[in-house]
C-alpha cells in the first residue's frame, strides 16, 4: 500500500464502493494530470442518508457529517479510476448546500469535508474552494460535494 491507503487506514476510513451514477455521467474522469469527479452526495450502502434542508430540518453538524462522507465517496470515485495512491494532490472542492432561507453558513458544512481531506492529505490536501447555497439538491440531499485531484 501506498502513504494515502495507509493513512485511510490509520484514520480506520475504508473506501466504499463507488457510488452509480443517477443520470447520464460517469463518477470520475480523468484528462492528463488531473481527475474530475462528479458531485457525490452522502450515501451509505447504496442509501442516502440524510434530506431537508440545512438550517431547517438538517442541522448544520450533521450536515458537515454528511458533507464528509461526500468526500469519502469522492475519494472513491478517484480511487475506482486510478488508485488512491496516484494523487499527488487534492486541488479543488466545490460543495453545494442545499440551504433553509436565511441559512449562510456554507463554508462551515463544506468545512467537514475540506477537514477530511486535510486529515487524509496533509499539506497535500490544501485546496482551493467554493461553497454554494442552492434552494434544492438532487434526491432532497442536503449536501453535494464534487473535487478536482492532481495524480501522478
Amino acid at each position: 500500500m501506498g502513504r494515502w491507503s495507509d493513512r485511510l487506514t490509520e484514520l480506520g476510513v475504508e473506501l466504499p464502493a463507488v457510488v452509480p451514477p443517477a443520470g447520464s455521467y460517469v463518477p470520475a474522469v480523468r484528462s492528463g494530470s488531473y481527475v474530475y469527479t462528479a458531485g457525490q452526495l452522502p450515501i451509505v450502502d447504496g442509501e442516502l442518508v440524510a434530506s431537508g434542508k440545512v438550517g431547517g430540518e438538517v442541522s448544520e453538524q450533521s450536515a458537515q457529517e454528511h458533507a464528509r462522507l461526500c468526500a469519502v465517496n469522492a475519494l472513491a470515485a478517484v480511487h475506482g479510476l486510478v488508485g488512491i495512491d496516484s494523487v499527488v494532490r487534492v486541488v479543488k472542492v466545490v460543495g453545494f448546500v442545499a440551504s433553509a432561507e436565511g441559512f449562510h453558513g456554507q463554508p462551515g458544512v463544506i468545512n467537514g469535508a475540506s477537514d477530511f481531506i486535510g486529515e487524509v492529505f496533509g499539506e497535500a490536501g490544501k485546496h482551493a474552494r467554493s461553497a454554494v447555497g442552492v434552494a434544492e439538491l438532487p434526491k432532497g440531499t442536503p449536501v453535494e460535494v464534487e473535487m478536482i485531484v492532481e495524480v501522478a
